[in-house]
């Protein structure tokens, strides 16, 4: 065995032995609940909330997929700035309200949110459905991502299947035992790996070619279309900063942190917050660039960042910040496999299955749950190739249609049960058809707008079916104009928060029992 490879394991046995140890740490601390063990206790503090959220919301489709889109198609990418902005502007705006909706309906998934705002279980399982569905893609580019980076930096001691399966026990081992609380802890671990790795990398390379000067000189002689936007390309652009802010915030990850936050405060400064983490983009553009003139010819362009550290970069540095995008990929996985496993629990087991489970079963019925979806999701990444961007995006193009029923449940009291299941049917459907037959997607849409597309048909047919349906039933709309007052009224303050939300809470009860147990029965 060379040095080479003594040293890739090495690092390796470090990334993967430090959330172990991490997760040992959380489960101490864990209360044997239900609550505790899917989101925390809903007392998750602003740091674990940042590095959580962001570090979820960056994944191998953003470490690997935006240098290999830099590489590609130049400045497509850029739109990710933008998109970062969008991403947390919503968080504010929306995922404020959200929180607020599951403190007082003590929500746990998305389910429940539907279930609650609309008065249907049927529309809700059909909610869960969807983003169970297209999780599991996601949840593969994660798998695909870190286990690609763990043969490289092995020097190929770990094949692509073994790595995938290191990288998938030690998620289990350590989500099984202290839930997200521990995703939480080894989250700040991991965002703390990829923003610095992705701007020393840039950094690095960047220096390999002369600076950014000579840098973009030498790729306006050899590869000039890489400095400009492809002609029709904006579609592709408009596309990708739409779905994919919106795609990664309707997962059902996010929902469980949006839950599991113990102050709103944080919703406020969000869109700042990452709008500052989105300067570490600037380091993807350095690495797809720099390798534009370091190997115009990289066949698979996944791999462009591993190539290029392990062909330029000390061997040490080149390895650790491969590990950094292997965190990117677990941070996300991570979260993703957890909040699928919750929402089987809550959603399917105890609706369907095993109806009335004590606490400690709950509990054990997710684990085993965090097993079986990982599972899948490794036979997945074993037998289901593709481009991390081009898999990313067909999961968020689907992911993205569940943010028309909620903005109606939150904005709009017009919004009917009949006109969100319509618009889903329709949304996803063409998802779906634009995926599997692109062709017959219409004039500027062909490059690169299905998902957009999808999207504005399923808000058209949920306007139009919502206008000649029936309403949400009077008991739901009294509680939810009940919830938007105290909401107005209080919870912009949030020093206060957590007296006035008992007290909230309590004055809600009170005046909406009845209201309250049909609630309770449609769930």
């Amino acid at each position: 065995m060379t040095t080479t490879e003594i040293v890739g394991l090495l690092v390796i046995g470090s990334f993967l032995l430090i959330p172990l140890i991490m997760g040992g740490l959380a489960s101490r601390k864990a209360a044997a609940t239900a609550e505790d063990f899917f989101i925390q206790g809903r007392g998750m503090g602003s740091i674990a909330v940042f590095f959580t959220v962001a570090a979820t919301w960056w994944s191998a489709f953003a470490f690997l997929g935006s240098n290999a889109s830099f590489y590609l198609d130049g400045p497509l990418y850029w739109t990710a700035i933008a998109w970062n902005i969008f991403f947390g502007v919503m968080y504010y705006l929306v995922g404020k309200r959200i929180w607020f909706h599951g403190k007082r309906g003590r929500y746990v998934t998305p389910r429940d949110f539907f279930v609650d705002l609309y008065g249907s279980r049927k529309l809700g399982t059909f909610i869960a459905v969807i983003l169970l569905v297209f999780t599991l893609p996601h949840l593969q580019i994660q798998l695909t991502g870190g286990a690609y980076l763990m043969e490289v930096a092995s020097n190929g001691v770990l094949p692509f299947w073994l790595a995938g399966l290191l990288f998938y026990l030690v998620i289990i081992i350590y989500v099984w035992s202290g839930g997200l609380r521990a995703v939480a802890w080894t989250d700040i671990f991991y965002g703390v790996l990829l923003f610095t790795g992705m701007i020393t990398a840039g950094i690095f390379l960047v220096g390999e070619v002369g600076g950014m000067g000579t840098m973009f000189d030498e790729i306006e002689q050899i590869q000039p279309e890489n400095l400009i936007l492809a002609d029709g390309a904006w579609m592709a652009w408009i596309a990708m900063f739409v779905i994919t802010p919106i795609g990664a915030f309707m997962g059902p990850q996010m929902w469980t942190r949006m839950y599991a936050t113990r102050s709103p405060r944080l919703f406020d400064l969000m869109p700042f917050l990452l709008a500052v983490a989105a300067i570490s983009y600037v380091g993807s553009m350095l690495i797809g660039n720099a390798a534009v003139v370091l190997d115009p010819d990289v066949e698979a362009a996944d791999q462009v960042l591993p190539r290029m550290l392990l062909d330029y970069a000390p061997i040490v540095l080149a390895l650790v910040l491969i590990a950094c995008g292997a965190a990117a990929a677990m941070s996300t996985a991570n979260s993703q496999v957890h909040a699928m496993a919750a929402s089987y629990t809550v959603d399917f087991h105890e609706k369907y299955v095993q109806k009335n489970l004590t606490e400690n079963k709950r509990v054990w019925v997710g684990r085993w749950a965090i097993l079986v979806f990982s599972a899948v999701a490794y036979v997945m990444t074993l037998y289901i190739p593709g481009l991390l961007v081009t898999i990313g995006l067909v999961a968020f193009a689907g992911l993205a249609q569940v943010i028309v029923p909620t903005l109606g449940a939150l904005f709009w009291s017009r919004a009917s049960v009949a006109g969100a299941t319509a618009g889903l049917v329709v949304g996803v459907g063409g998802v779906v058809l634009f995926t599997a037959v692109p062709e017959v997607l219409p004039g500027p849409f062909a490059a690169g707008g299905g998902g957009l597309l999808a999207l504005l048909l399923n808000i058209v047919v949920f306007i139009a079916v919502s206008l000649v349906t029936r309403p949400r039933e009077p008991g739901i709309m009294a509680t939810f104009r009940a919830r938007t007052r105290d909401f107005r009224k209080e919870l912009w303050d949030s020093e206060d928060q957590e007296q006035t939300g008992r007290e909230q809470t309590g004055r809600e009860q009170t005046g909406q029992e009845q209201t309250g147990q049909a609630q309770a029965d449609r769930r």
